[in-house]
């Protein structure tokens, strides 16, 4: 099936799906990134049973960070590009496309849906589509699982499953995934019930993060899941990290302790784990250029050093 007609089945199978057509769609120009010696990605891990490998590191995207930001990013080597259209309404996905639209065959692409209903996510993905300037996409993903999460409606005529397993059916999406941070419990469950490529959670050594490490994880593992990190420095702009001058909790979902360290330490911690990517938050070129310096250099951290930071953090 042609492209074109892809997108037109989308619109077919959604009431009142928006139209195709994206007016005055801007131009990445020229990256401003030009430092010869800027670190490289150096690892690229399998994600999952995909049969793909990704940049063992990437980029958070619910900031609203300048383009140059996802400009360098490329140029260092990620490969794994994750947003959605809740970051920032819709702007997250707009930078993507600016940036990433003329790169397009050479990343992997992600956005998730936060919609439930069959209609609801079709019109969702059209919307994400027109906004990243790309008429097919690497990952879909549910986003947010919740504690309450109705998981048998999923798989029903009117569910997201369904519309999700008709976009792949079609290649608008290669692959499906799911999300979340507030259970464990429930997104363990909705793996086990349904067979997904991959898993975006938190994962750091928090005392409120073990189910996912203990409980979750290891589900995930045994079902040859792509599992992406997320919540490295435990949200709330990293309020874990030595250093951090917005030492609070923003969300509920924000991991703050009485004990920070430093970024090096969570990152080495997390990628230690049996992860294919760490997805970490920045604001600036900056901070990407370190976080991707520490990954390079960073040594692997054995069990021991991992429950020895698990107790400090509490």
């Amino acid at each position: 099936m042609s492209r074109l007609k892809r997108r037109q089945f989308i619109t077919s199978i959604a009431s009142g799906a928006v139209g195709l057509g994206v007016a005055g769609r801007l131009q990445a120009g020229p990256s401003a990134v030009q430092e010869t010696a800027a670190p490289k990605i150096k690892k690229y891990n399998d994600l999952g049973k995909t049969g793909l490998k990704v940049s063992d590191v990437s980029c958070g995207a619910i900031s609203l960070f300048e383009p140059n930001v996802l400009r360098y990013a490329y140029e260092s080597g990620v490969t794994y590009f994750d947003t959605a259209p809740s970051y920032n309404n819709g702007q997250s996905e707009t930078n993507y496309g600016q940036v990433l639209a003329r790169r397009r065959q050479e990343v992997f692409l992600a956005t998730k849906t936060g919609e439930r209903t069959h209609d609801g996510t079709l019109r969702s993905i059209e919307q994400s589509l027109n906004r990243l300037q790309t008429d097919h996409l690497d990952l879909i993903q549910i986003h947010g699982i919740s504690p309450t999460e109705d998981l048998d409606a999923w798989e029903t005529p009117a569910g997201v499953l369904t519309a999700l397993r008709k976009l792949r059916d079609q290649k608008v999406t290669r692959f499906i995934g799911l999300t979340g941070h507030d259970s464990a419990a429930r997104l363990r469950e909705a793996i086990e019930r349904y067979e997904f490529d991959t898993l975006l959670t938190t994962l750091n050594p928090v005392s409120r993060r073990k189910p996912f490490r203990d409980d979750l994880l290891p589900v995930a593992n045994r079902k040859a899941m792509g599992v992406i990190a997320m919540k490295v420095m435990g949200g709330g702009n990293g309020c874990l990290a030595a250093g951090n001058p917005l030492k609070q909790v923003l969300r509920p979902y924000h991991d703050e302790t009485a004990h920070q360290v430093t970024p090096a330490s969570l990152i080495r911690y997390t990628l230690s784990l049996p992860v294919s990517v760490a997805v970490i938050g920045v604001a600036s070129v900056e901070q990407l250029k370190a976080n991707v310096r520490m990954v390079r250099e960073a040594a692997p951290m054995a069990l021991a050093e991992r429950h020895e930071l698990e107790v400090a953090m509490g």
